[in-house]
């Protein structure tokens, strides 16, 4: 089978196509033929060794995919051959075929593409457990999203919205926070050419933001910060500005609000249930039309570093997917 992976950390122009042997299912796997994968920013960290793990090599990017199931190891009693199915595997997805834990898949209900379904684990499923999970987020309550156009921003604008939250999308051109709107935010700030801190205060008098959901860093997070309500929860989820902010702590003394870290893979490892009821329930609400991944674009296999190009180059709006059978 074909496989696009990476013998040395260099970028996307590391990354090459190899044929090496079908895997087989041991006791308690499955073997799926992937039929499409969710790319992230964080492959792209991965191929350049700046992520959080070093990846044993050669690896291959992608850390969502969907497919349908080919053969079923030993003791796999609750899924069945020819049935489509997505999971997190953390890694190695850009591939034809692929082995992993029965436990990691989780069934796609009729209805919705195996494009979509690749684009919501990480990003849909991120979102949807620091809203629920870590934020405690309440209906009517407002969110700010900082970084709201990307694959990562859009997902928090659509589940805050399917909520019940007042979304508020930030970003740094009006044409992506058109985009937000699309998906549901109902106010904008275009944070080149308007003071983030006075906007997000003057959108939420009298109280402040209830929950800030950011997945960017950077200069913008004390700013952000500084326009919390009393008690209000200031998601860190990443830094994809490539700059961890310092914080001044007597902001946070100051607002009575909490600082919450969001590690979703760490909270993957440690609640596989809950995991797999959050994802459920994004499928759900895909199937229900109450929220639409937006593909970015569709490459094959061949063009896998391409589509991590125009990733890493901040060229994209929502999620980017490779067909790894194209």
């Amino acid at each position: 089978m074909r496989v696009a992976q990476f013998a040395e950390f260099g970028g996307p122009r590391a990354l090459h196509i190899d044929r090496v042997p079908d895997p087989s299912p041991g006791p308690g796997d499955v073997l799926v033929k992937v039929t499409a994968v969710g790319l992230n920013f964080f492959d792209t960290l991965v191929l350049r060794n700046k992520y959080q793990i070093t990846p044993p090599l050669p690896f291959s990017p992608g850390a969502e995919i969907a497919g349908t199931i080919e053969t079923l190891g030993e003791c796999v009693t609750d899924l069945h051959e020819g049935q489509r199915v997505v999971a997190f595997i953390g890694g190695n997805g850009c591939r034809e075929k692929i082995v992993t834990k029965a436990k990691n898949l989780i069934p796609i209900p009729d209805g919705v593409s195996d494009e979509t379904a690749a684009g919501v684990p990480v990003t849909y499923g991120t979102a949807i457990h620091a809203l629920k999970d870590r934020a405690n987020l309440k209906p009517g309550e407002t969110v700010a999203v900082l970084g709201a156009a990307g694959g990562a921003g859009i997902a928090a604008v659509e589940v805050a919205h399917n909520m019940g939250a007042r979304v508020i999308a930030v970003a740094s051109s009006d044409e992506k926070l058109a985009f937000a709107r699309q998906h549901g935010a109902s106010e904008l700030i275009n944070y080149k050419d308007q003071d983030l801190k006075r906007r997000l205060k003057e959108l939420t008098v009298p109280t402040g933001v209830d929950v800030l959901y950011d997945c960017v860093g950077g200069p913008h997070s004390e700013p952000a910060l500084r326009s919390m309500a009393w008690e209000g929860r200031y998601l860190v989820l990443g830094f994809a500005s490539g700059e961890i902010p310092r914080i001044p702590l007597n902001l946070v003394l100051l607002k009575g609000c909490a600082i919450v870290g969001v590690f979703w893979t760490s909270f993957v490892e440690r609640s596989p249930e809950q995991h797999r009821a959050n994802t459920a329930k994004v499928l759900e609400w895909c199937r229900e039309g109450k929220i639409a991944p937006h593909i970015h674009g569709v490459f094959p296999l061949e063009e896998t570093a391409e589509a991590l190009s125009q990733i890493e180059g901040r060229q994209v709006t929502g999620k980017v997917i490779v067909h790894p059978q194209a």
